[in-house]
């Protein structure tokens, strides 16, 4: 991110979000909100020396999940590329009291600005490359791991965080009542599978058992995984996997259905610890087990935006929520709507090799078409005739690719399509009430010639 924040062809616009997006490939006019960070940008070298003097430091902080606090002013995370913090105004006591203004005493370089605002950008832009990412399923909404209920029952990523030596506890684990946990379990497919999504999130396996080694290499702590199914997939994954059961992981495969109509795994509490009941897939056994601790292997889901940043951009979603690609093997980081292309896990659970390796593709599928200098049109577009359009604008409505709209023609209001976003679906020629929409390649002469030919209506000349 250093390297990027420095190449002089690359504007990074942090703390922003896009509103509006108009136009066709190579054309796109783009409206974007730079949010007020409260500092001026130019002025700020990053020194941190306003975050640290903020006497209010008690707020919870997003990057830690909550499981740490951060001060009103603070970077979004530690590496944050620019260092440029950002004034809380919900929580900062100037915008609530009017008072304080520590960070602005204390600044030596005068960049504290109490009365930015926020900026707007109108940007012209010949290709976009959505990288949006993903959402951590919330666990709170399946009531059998306890979540949120009891002590003890975190997320994978929440301990992440705090067996992380730049987390909110150096490094260090305890469990609520101050002592560290020595039997931990790691529950597989929470949120994935079945459990709420039917998807597999691809990267839960191999992170649990990441977890399980940090776990034991770190905590010294006995860990037990439960399974569905080991899916490890990836270059050398399967290695990884026989490393970590020599670690001496125990490993219990639980039934997916076991026909009772409750869940395959179920937390409880027994004399203030966890204990978790399942049925084990090979023995049919009931399986109990103390722990001290419980980590969920949450799974991925989209953004609570996606359907939003799917209509800004023009694209469809697929039926779990994710951005569809124009096709899964042919057109894997193109979208149907040209100049707009997917990278990461917007367009569906990947880990971090393959997040990489798309985004290196839609890079190259982008840049080839600026070097390229010109865009290449679909042949079957359809067309209206200005001459016969009655300006209904029924077709103006029912366009799914916004390639109509109405111009003035001869003093009247007519349609007409854009031929660069249109893609020949059909569905004005269909709509249009007097006939005039047309489809290059499938008139209505053409067709009825295609038609007679094929009953032997007309003779068929070579």
């Amino acid at each position: 991110m250093v390297s990027v924040g420095r190449h002089p062809n690359i504007t990074l616009l942090t703390y922003s979000e896009i509103e509006e997006v108009s136009g066709f490939v190579g054309n796109f006019d783009v409206r974007v909100r730079k949010k007020a960070r409260y500092i001026n940008e130019d002025l700020c070298t990053g020194c941190g020396t306003c975050v640290e003097k903020c006497p209010f430091k008690k707020i919870p902080s997003e990057f830690d999940l909550g499981l740490g606090n951060r001060p009103a002013i603070y970077f979004h995370y530690q590496q944050a590329v620019p260092r440029i913090p950002v004034i809380d105004t919900k929580n900062c006591a100037y915008f609530l009291r009017g008072k304080c203004r520590a960070c602005e005493k204390f600044c030596t370089k005068d960049a504290i600005d109490f009365n930015q605002q926020d900026e707007i950008l109108n940007l012209e832009i010949g290709t976009i490359i959505l990288a949006t990412g993903f959402k951590d399923f919330n666990p709170s909404i399946s009531p059998q791991y306890g979540y949120g209920v009891f002590d003890n029952v975190i997320t994978g990523i929440e301990f992440e965080r705090l067996i992380n030596s730049g987390g909110p506890t150096t490094g260090s684990v305890y469990l609520k009542d101050g002592s560290k946990p020595k039997v931990v379990a790691i529950i597989h497919c929470v949120g994935s599978r079945g459990d709420q999504h039917e998807y597999c999130s691809r990267v839960c396996c191999m992170y649990s058992l990441k977890l399980a080694h940090l776990a034991q290499e770190a905590l010294g702590t006995q860990v037990i995984e439960y399974y569905r199914d080991m899916r490890t997939f990836g270059k050398q994954y399967e290695a990884f996997y026989e490393r970590v059961k020599k670690d001496n992981v125990r490993f219990i495969r639980f039934e997916s259905l076991n026909g009772t109509g409750k869940p395959p795994v179920q937390v409880s509490q027994h004399n203030g610890k966890l204990q978790l009941t399942s049925k084990d897939l090979f023995t049919g056994e009931v399986n109990t087990e103390i722990v001290d601790m419980v980590i969920l292997s949450t799974g991925m889901e989209p953004q609570d935006d996606h359907r939003d940043v799917a209509k800004i951009f023009g694209i469809s979603t697929s039926p779990d929520g994710f951005f569809l690609e124009k096709h899964p093997k042919l057109a894997p980081v193109e979208t149907a709507t040209d100049g707009v292309y997917l990278a990461g896990t917007c367009q569906g659970p990947k880990d971090i090799p393959d997040s990489v390796a798309q985004g290196c593709a839609a890079a190259a599928v982008a840049l080839s078409l600026m070097d390229a200098g010109y865009v290449t049109m679909e042949p079957f577009t359809a067309y209206i005739d200005p001459e016969k359009c009655s300006g209904c604008f029924t077709c103006l409505n029912l366009c799914p690719y916004g390639a109509i709209h109405n111009i003035e023609y001869k003093g009247r209001q007519i349609s007409e399509v854009n031929e660069v976003l249109c893609k020949g679906c059909g569905t004005c020629v269909a709509a249009c009430p007097s006939g005039i929409a047309e489809q290059h390649g499938f008139t209505r002469e053409q067709v009825m010639a295609e038609i007679e030919g094929i009953l032997g209506l007309t003779p068929v000349h070579s």
